[in-house]
């Protein structure tokens, strides 16, 4: 009798263990269909992962309309002939990407600062983003400046300050009886960045300068001058100071703090499965696919591995693939230069920063 007892009490929580346990799978494949259901979880599905689809709702705007734009970045009103570059959108996969909304971004932002630092890629990123927003409100008052190396553009309705501080290295470069002073661990102009409310990083394409374009004389790490070092070891022992500078200073519940990551170029037709082709001229569609044949550049595993020991939150905008896969983008001989010059570094505006701006967009919504 005891012993049937003690069967039915041992069935009894066995049913009963087994009842929780379905419990708990349903609650998660339930949790599992509702996230995977949501249109725009940038939580779980990567930006930075898909490719360019034809959609002639693009560009988001006529660069004819945007009054701002730098002639090496105008490639229409150089002359560029074709235009079925600038109707291509960029599609994640499993999900797509919010439109970018101008007057969204104004009010987000309202009474704030943006400031891009950086090289002249993010001369181009930031001159996208105001023609964005001014195309979005072109009606609006505001007001252009310049304060040493700071361009600043006011959207005054909205008293958002959209900068760009030219700061190539991100370290600093300074005179010394020796000569000009590339000075690996010294973020001195960082006081330009502080109390800003959104800051997007950039650096890398002056790291392999030489010859005359090279504006430095010596590299000081420490106490040590060299008159070169490997430029790989010189990038990464530069990012890591910049990593201290972010950690010292950023304060994360005030301050959004994005890096651009690597920008590539287009000279080596080799690279895209085209031998033979020495540039990108003459190039008129992105690549098919997701993946770009020569790989990734080295530069952007180092930048990675430093952004990993920063212990304040720093957000990668990893536009290395998407924008490997735009060989059609650049300004060419439609650049600064004209047809004197051939310009596969930069892009065209409109063009591929307006995604970059656009996944920046998605990422702060």
């Amino acid at each position: 009798m005891i012993r049937n007892v003690g069967l039915r009490i041992g069935w009894t929580f066995f049913t009963l263990f087994i009842c929780i346990l379905i419990s708990l799978l349903v609650l998660l494949l339930h949790h599992t269909s509702a996230a995977n259901a949501q249109p725009y979880p940038h939580k779980t599905c990567n930006f930075f992962r898909g490719s360019w689809i034809k959609d002639e709702t693009y560009p988001l705007y006529n660069s004819t309309h945007c009054p701002f734009i730098e002639h090496e970045f105008n490639c229409q009103g150089k002359g560029r002939p074709d235009k079925a570059y600038l109707n291509y959108r960029w599609k994640p996969h499993g999900c797509s990407l919010t439109r970018f909304d101008g007057r969204a971004f104004l009010k987000k932002f309202k009474g704030k600062s943006i400031m891009f630092v950086g090289d002249s890629l993010s001369r181009n990123q930031w001159q996208s983003l105001v023609c964005l927003l001014y195309t979005s409100e072109p009606k609006a008052n505001y007001n252009a400046t310049r304060v040493g190396d700071v361009s600043i553009f006011t959207f005054l309705d909205f008293g958002v300050k959209v900068m760009l501080d030219r700061s190539v290295y991100l370290v600093d470069v300074v005179r010394e009886e020796k000569g000009r002073i590339l000075k690996l661990d010294s973020t001195e102009g960082g006081k330009l960045w502080k109390g800003i409310d959104m800051l997007i990083f950039n650096t890398w394409h002056w790291w392999n300068r030489r010859g005359v374009a090279q504006p430095w004389d010596y590299i000081k790490t420490g106490e040590k001058y060299y008159k070169d070092m490997d430029r790989m070891v010189a990038f990464e022992k530069a990012l890591h100071a910049w990593a201290k500078w972010i950690d010292t200073n950023i304060d994360p519940s005030k301050q959004l703090v994005f890096f651009q990551g690597i920008s590539p170029s287009h000279y080596n037709g080799t690279d895209w499965n085209q031998p033979g082709v020495k540039s990108c001229s003459g190039q008129r569609r992105p690549l098919s696919g997701s993946i770009y044949p020569a790989g990734l550049p080295p530069a952007l595993g180092v930048q990675k591995n430093v952004l990993r020991t920063i212990k304040k939150p720093v957000t990668l905008l990893d536009v290395t693939n998407l924008s490997l896969l735009r060989k059609d983008g650049h300004p060419s001989i439609y650049g600064m230069s004209g047809r004197t010059g051939m310009d596969c570094s930069h892009w065209c505006l409109a063009g591929v920063p307006d995604t970059w701006n656009e996944i920046l967009y998605n990422l702060i919504l």
